[in-house]
């Protein structure tokens, strides 16, 4: 079998930023730090954390008063900076920069008194966290076929944002409708799905034509590793979501000698490693690294934690 691994792949810059929050917090603080929801959409990194001292809550009530609390890469509404607040809550916002570039487009169009049509997945804890910027003035649409049908108030004073993890070509298609259907439509300064979305997607897109089978290694509440099982798909390969390589089904190996194998923004490379050595138990096999586009995106710690 021959193993074609896809680069870049695994944690972006935002996903490595809150990890390494929640690590300088916990070395700075002291255990327990509060986090609010899961860090990242990674089952494995939320268990490593806990074992270091992190306790993930879904509420802020959950956080004793006056406590510390991190909130997460897929960032919050205002409602939460309030609660927070009200609480007396010592915050570390740990928000990808990226998702908040979204909010502050949320935010400035909604002030300009426009109706911002966000494409995103309901019930998603970014999605949930931008509505929360525009309560009154925001509309979720997640299909071509609610973007045909969508109403607002006023066509010409209308803007549009996007989730940040969404697949590049389903997103393409739905903006599409929504300037065919609203010509004066304002668009992002820049487009909002973040650069390890689109770069993993295109490498996805690159390799899958000479593989029988792919392997996305993600976590299943991981939009945008679920994004690249599906784009996979819609090339006619199989493909799978897997969160390790226990999850390997032995009987989808069967006949296949071209592997691709990637993983989600959210992954540890140790995960990754572990599917090659399942793969390596079972027979021979050639093992290539192919590099479709160079990363070296960084972010900066948090402000709470450069004090």
């Amino acid at each position: 079998m021959k193993i074609v691994v896809a680069r870049p792949r695994g944690f972006c810059a935002g996903v490595d930023r809150a990890i390494r929050s929640v690590e300088q917090a916990l070395e700075r603080h002291g255990a327990p730090v509060h986090v609010l929801n899961h860090i990242v959409h990674n089952a494995h990194v939320v268990e490593e954390l806990r074992g270091k001292g992190a306790v993930f809550v879904r509420d802020l009530d959950e956080v004793p008063e006056g406590g510390l609390v991190l909130f997460s890469a897929h960032g919050v509404g205002p409602d939460r900076w309030a609660h927070a607040k009200r609480r007396g809550l010592n915050v570390i916002d740990a928000t990808c920069p990226l998702v908040e570039k979204v909010h502050n487009e949320a935010r400035r169009f909604s002030d300009k008194g426009r109706t911002v049509i966000l494409v995103g997945e309901a019930g998603h804890d970014e999605t949930l966290g931008t509505m929360g910027w525009a309560p009154d003035h925001i509309l979720l649409v997640q299909t071509l076929e609610e973007a045909e049908h969508v109403a607002v108030p006023d066509p010409a004073n209308t803007a549009y944002i996007t989730q940040t993890t969404l697949s590049v070509e389903d997103c393409r298609a739905i903006v599409e409708v929504l300037k065919r259907r609203f010509p004066e439509i304002q668009a992002p300064p820049r487009e909002d799905i973040c650069y390890a979305t689109s770069n993993r997607q295109a490498a996805v897109v690159a390799l899958s034509p000479e593989a029988d089978l792919v392997l996305v290694v993600g976590d299943a509440e991981s939009a945008n590793s679920k994004r690249l099982r599906d784009i996979a798909r819609g090339m006619g390969k199989p493909a799978h979501l897997i969160p390790d390589a226990g999850a390997i089904r032995p009987e989808w190996l069967d006949g296949v000698t071209n592997l691709l194998l990637t993983s989600g923004a959210s992954v540890p490379e140790r995960l990754v490693a572990e599917v090659i050595e399942y793969a390596r138990a079972l027979g021979p096999c050639e093992v290539e690294e192919r590099t479709l586009v160079e990363e070296d995106v960084e972010f900066r710690l948090p402000k709470e934690l450069l004090k």
